[in-house]
C-alpha cells in the first residue's frame, strides 16, 4: 500500500493500483463529516451497493426501481440481475477487489445492474459517455489500467478500436445482444444471490474522468463513503425525494450529475427512475406525462428547448425541476416558472466533488443566483492568496465538506485545485450579504456548452492534425441557447482554401476523431493568432468581436 494513503478501515482491495495513485494526503482538501449528524454516523465499513440496493430490495422487493420503454424492474429483480453479473465478473473474468471495470452504455437498466455489480465485487467503476471515440477510450483504459469492459452491443465498435490501440484493455463483454458470448447468456445460469465484498468506507469505487484545460481528461477518484455522503447531503436536503417519486432526466450516468440524479438519489430514497437513452424535447415531454415523472434532472439548454412546447402541453406530474451542468440564466428560470408554475432548483457541482455543493432550495430560491451552500458543505469566495473576500466581491469559488478532489496520478493538478484546505472549482463567484452565490464566469478556459465541459486544447490538437491547418485556437463563445458554443479560429497554410466547404470538412474531422458534441459550431479563418511576447495566445482578444479579421465564419444551428 502506498504511503500516500491508508483507508480508515482495513481495505478490501487486493489490487492497490488505484489507491497507490491517490495524491499525497498532504495536498488533499480538508474533509469534514461533522456538519450533519447523518454524515458523522457513517461507519468505517461501507459497500454502497449494500446500502442503495440490497437493503432497499430486502425491505421492498416488489417496488419498481427502474423503468425504460422496454423494461420495468423491481428492486428485487434489479438485485438479482446485479448479483448474477457480479458472479460472472468474479467467476468468468477473475475480477478482484480494486480492479477497474470500464462501463460503456447509454442510460438503461442493464447499465445500472452492471454498475451495482462492480460495486458488489469491490471493484472500481469507470463509466464512459456513449459519444466518446476510440482515442478517448483507449487513453482512459491505459491511464486507469483497465483490462475488462462491459459494453452495450450497439456501442462496441469504438471500444473495439480502442482495444486495438490499448496496452491494457483485453476483455469486452457486450450486453443487449443475443449471442452465446453475450453478458445475458453468460450470466443466465448464475445465482441470484451474492455476498457483497466487505469494502472499507474509504475504498475507491469510482474513477470519473473529466475534461480539463490541459487537453487530456483528468481522473477523479471517489470512495464508497463519498457516494453515501452525496446521498445524505444533495439528495437528503435539496431533492428530498419520497418513495413515490419517479425520477427522469437527460444527463448520462457517466456524468456524476447524472449518476447522482438518475441512480444514487432515487435508489437512496427507495423511489424509481425512468431511464431514457435517446430523447428530443418532444419525446421528453411525452415520457414525463406517460410515466408521471415527478423529479426532472436536466440542463438549462433543455429547459429552454422545452418551454416553447408547453403552450399546448402541461406537465402536471412534475413537482421538482433540477438544473446543473451550466449556469442557469434568470431569463430561463423566469420563462420556465411562467410556463409551468414550477421553480427550477439550480445547483453547481463538480466531478472532483462527485456532486452538488451549492443549490437553490424550496421557497428560498433566488432567481439568477445559484443558491446557498448545501447542508454538509461550506463554501466561500477567496482571493488569489486564499484569503476570504467580503460579500459582494468577485473571487474564486472555494468549497469543502464530506467529499473532495482526489486526482489520480496527477499531483501537480491536485496541488493547483486545493488551496489552504479548500477545493477551488475554477469558477468566479460573488457571495451576497444573505449567503447566496452568484456565478460570474469560469476562471480557466473550460468551455461549458449545453451542460458538457469541453477542453478547447483537446479540440485544437485535433484540428492541428488536419492537413493545411498551421495554427488554431478554440474558445467558448456566448450563446443564448447553449450557454456557450465551441468557436475555432484557424490559420491555414493556403488562405485561398477558406470557405464553407472547408468549415464543414473541419467540423466532420473533429466529430470523427473525438466525441461529436465537442466539434466547433463556429469556425473563423484568420491570418494569424494574437499572441503575447512569450508566444501565448491572447484568448481574451479572440473573445472580443472584431479582434481578428475574419475571412469566413459559419455557425451550425442549435440542435
Amino acid at each position: 500500500m502506498s504511503e500516500a494513503w491508508a483507508p480508515g478501515g482495513r481495505t478490501a482491495h487486493v489490487d492497490h493500483f488505484a489507491a497507490e495513485n491517490l495524491p499525497p494526503k498532504a495536498i488533499w482538501a480538508d474533509i469534514d463529516y461533522t456538519r450533519l449528524p447523518e454524515l458523522a454516523a457513517l461507519t468505517d465499513r461501507i459497500n454502497c451497493a449494500t446500502e442503495l440496493l440490497d437493503k432497499k430490495a430486502a425491505a421492498h422487493p416488489d417496488r419498481v426501481a427502474l423503468r425504460s420503454d422496454e423494461i420495468t424492474w423491481s428492486y428485487g429483480e434489479l438485485l438479482a440481475q446485479a448479483n448474477r453479473i457480479a458472479h460472472f465478473l468474479v467467476d468468468n473474468l477473475g475480477i478482484q477487489p480494486g480492479n477497474r471495470v470500464l462501463l460503456r452504455s447509454g442510460n438503461n437498466p442493464m447499465l445500472v445492474a452492471c454498475w451495482f455489480a462492480v460495486m458488489k465485487v469491490g471493484a472500481v467503476a469507470v463509466s464512459t459517455m456513449p459519444l466518446l471515440r476510440a482515442r478517448e477510450l483507449s487513453y482512459m483504459a491505459d491511464f486507469a489500467r483497465i483490462s475488462v469492459a462491459l459494453c452495450d452491443s450497439k456501442l462496441v465498435d469504438e471500444l473495439d478500436q480502442a482495444r486495438s490501440a490499448s496496452e491494457y484493455l483485453r476483455d469486452i463483454i457486450c450486453f443487449h445482444g443475443d449471442g452465446a458470448d453475450g453478458l445475458e447468456a453468460q450470466m443466465a445460469g448464475k445465482s441470484a444471490k451474492f455476498d457483497n465484498v466487505d469494502t472499507a468506507a474509504d475504498d475507491i469505487c469510482i474513477i470519473a474522468f473529466t475534461s480539463g484545460t490541459t487537453g487530456q481528461p483528468k481522473a477523479c477518484m471517489h470512495f464508497h463513503r463519498d457516494v453515501m455522503a452525496v446521498c445524505l447531503t444533495s439528495c437528503g436536503h435539496i431533492v428530498q425525494p419520497g418513495t413515490d417519486d419517479i425520477f427522469a432526466g437527460t444527463p448520462p450516468l457517466a456524468f456524476t450529475y447524472g449518476l447522482g440524479g438518475l441512480l444514487l438519489f432515487p435508489m437512496h430514497a427507495g423511489a424509481s427512475v425512468l431511464l431514457l437513452e435517446g430523447y428530443t424535447p418532444e419525446s421528453l415531454i411525452s415520457a414525463i406525462n406517460k410515466y408521471k415523472v415527478t423529479v426532472l434532472f436536466t440542463a438549462p439548454t433543455m429547459y429552454r428547448a422545452l418551454m416553447p412546447l408547453l403552450c399546448d402541453t402541461a406537465l402536471p406530474s412534475l413537482r421538482l425541476c433540477n438544473s446543473a451542468g451550466e449556469t442557469l440564466p434568470k431569463a430561463t428560470w423566469d420563462g420556465w416558472y411562467t410556463a409551468t408554475g414550477l421553480s427550477i432548483h439550480d445547483g453547481i457541482g463538480a466531478t472532483e466533488m462527485l456532486h452538488t455543493f451549492i443549490a437553490g432550495r424550496g421557497d428560498g430560491i433566488r432567481p439568477g443566483a445559484t443558491g446557498k451552500t448545501v447542508p454538509g458543505y461550506e463554501a466561500t469566495v477567496l482571493d488569489e492568496k486564499g484569503e476570504m473576500l467580503p460579500p459582494g466581491v468577485i473571487g474564486n469559488l472555494a468549497v469543502r465538506g464530506p467529499t473532495a478532489c482526489r486526482y489520480m496520478a496527477n499531483p501537480e493538478r491536485q496541488a493547483s485545485y486545493v488551496l489552504k484546505g479548500w477545493n477551488l472549482t475554477g469558477d468566479s463567484y460573488l457571495r451576497d450579504e444573505d449567503g447566496y452565490f452568484w456565478y460570474q464566469s469560469r476562471t480557466d478556459d473550460m468551455i461549458v456548452s449545453a451542460g458538457y465541459n469541453i477542453s478547447g486544447q483537446e479540440i485544437e490538437a485535433v484540428l492541428l492534425e488536419f492537413p493545411g491547418v498551421v495554427d488554431c485556437a478554440v474558445i467558448g463563445s456566448p450563446d443564448i441557447r447553449r450557454g456557450e458554443i465551441v468557436k475555432a479560429f484557424v490559420v491555414l497554410r493556403d488562405p485561398k482554401q477558406a470557405g464553407a466547404d472547408l468549415i464543414k470538412t473541419l467540423q466532420d474531422h473533429v466529430k470523427a476523431t473525438i466525441a461529436p458534441y465537442k466539434y466547433p459550431r463556429a469556425v473563423v479563418f484568420i491570418d494569424e493568432l494574437p499572441r503575447t511576447a512569450t508566444g501565448k495566445i491572447k484568448r481574451f482578444a479572440l473573445r472580443e468581436h472584431g479582434a481578428a479579421s475574419s475571412r469566413q465564419t459559419a455557425e451550425t444551428p442549435w440542435a
